[in-house]
């Protein structure tokens, strides 16, 4: 008790994660394939060096190159108006002009029921409370191109005139089919009101250079040499609007605590330890699927992945569908009288589901910010709402877990048939598909 007492300690009093948070959000853009993301890995780099990482190097891979020019979209019935507007990461350059239908919500019964054949499709980025399950943001641009929608406009549910951004693509393919942009809550409430009074006639314009690129994973280890690991890991890159403080150098610090925690008792670790920066998570799992498929995954005892922890001090555990994880997860938080919400259902939104798809043990980290992604993805994702403590105490939980992994008895992988079937229980395989996102 006293040695656990001794590191947890110096997990207090630590400022690794916040000197690599605040490097982090000093770069601000680091969109996948640019260089802030690569100055953003190199920041990563060092920090593990010095704390100790062994074998500290980078996998690059190719990726395309994107980048966002001047979008807009304006109206000319009823009224003449101009708004702001950004382009959705991954969408195509075009100037389209016709009938914008706001759909509410965006929910699949609202598609089926629209004729929005070469319109202008606007949806929420939230859902009712009624609807059984939330939808990502490509499942409803999906939508909108599948019922033959020329342009999509994403509307933020959040206050505050911040219009979101969000990748269309997924995997290997960055680009989505359709011109796309993100615009603000008021602005969507204002075509909402339009919508009331007629038909909307308007323009949207995407202007956007797209070239090749290379993005990387960061990967290093500590403990011993074993051919049983236990991954851990957050992604670097953030979008390019913002200083990507809290999704995800938050994350990222959390990351590097867990390795410094984990570098201060690394003679106790009884097998090794893998951390892992991810690269174009933003552009949908690219790192991440990246290094699953390229990796002799039968020895990966799990991966305990850190996108969006260390946002605020309440903590979710995404246990997606492996009760022994949810076990260690809870021993790990009771012994700590911390409390966490496990969500135990197959979570497929972010760097663990390449593994888990595959069968492996994973978990989730995110802070408890309410529905939705609050700040995250707009303007707003800055270095002032992040917060240190988080930090600190979900390196502490991060660290333990791993730790835990990497003494107990390995949980078993299942197979991909029976996460395929889950899936299918909880209703994701339609949504999953209509999204390009089914990988079975």
């Amino acid at each position: 008790m006293a040695n656990r007492t001794d590191w947890i300690g110096r997990s207090y009093t630590s400022d690794i994660g916040w000197d690599v948070l605040y490097q982090l959000a000093e770069i601000g853009n680091r969109l996948g394939a640019s260089d802030g993301e690569r100055q953003g890995h190199a920041c990563l780099s060092q920090a593990f060096e010095e704390i100790g990482v062994h074998d500290v190097h980078d996998q690059t891979f190719e990726l395309t190159k994107w980048e966002r020019k001047d979008s807009s979209v304006s109206t000319s019935a009823p009224s003449d108006n101009n708004f702001e507007a950004i382009a959705l990461p991954g969408s195509p350059a075009g100037e389209i002009s016709g009938e914008i239908v706001h759909l509410g919500y965006g929910l699949p019964e609202d598609f089926e029921e629209a004729d929005l054949d070469g319109k202008i499709v606007v949806a929420r980025s939230d859902v009712p409370k009624h609807h059984d399950r939330w939808m990502h943001r490509r499942e409803k641009y999906f939508h909108a191109y599948n019922a033959g929608a020329a342009a999509f406009i994403y509307q933020n549910h959040v206050e505050g005139c911040l219009p979101p951004t969000g990748s269309l693509g997924g995997g290997e393919d960055v680009m989505g089919p359709l011109p796309a942009v993100g615009v603000s809550k008021e602005v969507g409430e204002r075509l909402r009101l339009y919508a009331s009074e007629g038909t909307i006639e308007g323009n949207v314009t995407v202007d956007v250079d797209v070239g090749n690129g290379e993005s990387r994973n960061v990967v290093g280890t500590l403990g011993p040499d074993t051919e049983e690991t236990v991954l851990v890991g957050a992604h670097v890159d953030g979008h390019d609007i913002s200083e990507g403080a809290l999704d995800n150098a938050s994350g990222v610090a959390v990351l590097c605590e867990v390795a410094r925690a984990l570098a201060d008792r690394e003679g106790d670790l009884e097998r090794k330890v893998t951390l892992i920066g991810f690269g174009a998570e933003e552009f949908g799992l690219v790192g991440s699927m990246k290094y699953a498929k390229n990796t002799d995954l039968e020895n990966v005892l799990g991966i305990v992945n850190c996108d969006g922890a260390g946002r605020a001090r309440d903590l979710i555990a995404k246990t997606c569908g492996f009760p022994k994880m949810q076990e260690v997860v809870t021993d790990v938080t009771d012994s700590l009288r911390h409390p966490v919400r496990i969500v135990s259902g197959v979570n497929t939104h972010s760097d663990h589901w390449p593994f888990v798809q595959r069968g492996i043990p994973g978990v989730q980290l995110q802070s408890e910010t309410g529905q939705g992604r609050g700040f995250g993805h707009t303007y707003a994702d800055t270095l002032d709402k992040t917060d240190v403590r988080a930090i600190r105490e979900h390196g502490i939980l991060a660290s333990l877990i791993v730790e835990q992994l990497a003494a107990n008895e390995p949980i078993d992988h299942r197979t991909p048939e029976s996460i395929a079937d889950e899936l299918r229980e909880e209703g994701l395989e339609e949504p999953m598909r209509v999204a390009g996102d089914w990988p079975y």
